[in-house]
């Protein structure tokens, strides 16, 4: 059986959140309780997204037994410098190792994470709209996981 993806989406968010110390958004602007509301939160912030993954597993046994989820995620900053600085605790945070080991654990309850592959890592984009500037920094990252 499969390993579902909400709980890899969910680890993601988390060990996110602790390698940058900034919010991440899943999908969308991270909101940020304040004084008892939710609001959005100011950069620097993460968004991670979901893109398509991909299923494979041992021939003449259950070759869907294993799944590789594929993600985005953008370091939102004010400037350059800030995004890129993001977009490298991300980077190091989810692929980074120490001694042959991942620094940061990635645990599922209904999985075991046996790959975490960076596959495009971007410079940063300015972009300037109303609300003023931004620099956005995009990563792809893979997590393939087997089922426990």
């Amino acid at each position: 059986m499969t390993a579902p993806r909400r709980p890899v989406t969910r680890a993601l968010v988390t060990l996110i959140e602790e390698a940058t110390g900034r919010p991440c958004g899943t999908g969308a602007l991270p909101r940020i309780r304040a004084g008892g509301a939710w609001v959005p939160a100011v950069v620097p912030y993460t968004v991670l997204d979901s893109l398509p993954g991909t299923f494979s597993g041992p021939p003449l046994a259950d070759w869907h037994a294993d799944v590789a989820w594929s993600y985005q995620v953008t370091s939102v900053g004010e400037r350059e410098d800030q995004a890129e600085w993001l977009a490298d605790r991300v980077r190091a945070g989810i692929v980074g190792r120490t001694r042959g080991q991942w620094t940061r654990e990635l645990a599922l309850p209904q999985g075991r994470v046996i790959d975490r592959e960076l596959h495009y890592d971007s410079a940063g984009e300015p972009s300037v709209s109303a609300a003023g500037a931004i620099v956005s920094y995009v990563q792809r990252f893979t997590i393939t996981v087997t089922p426990s």
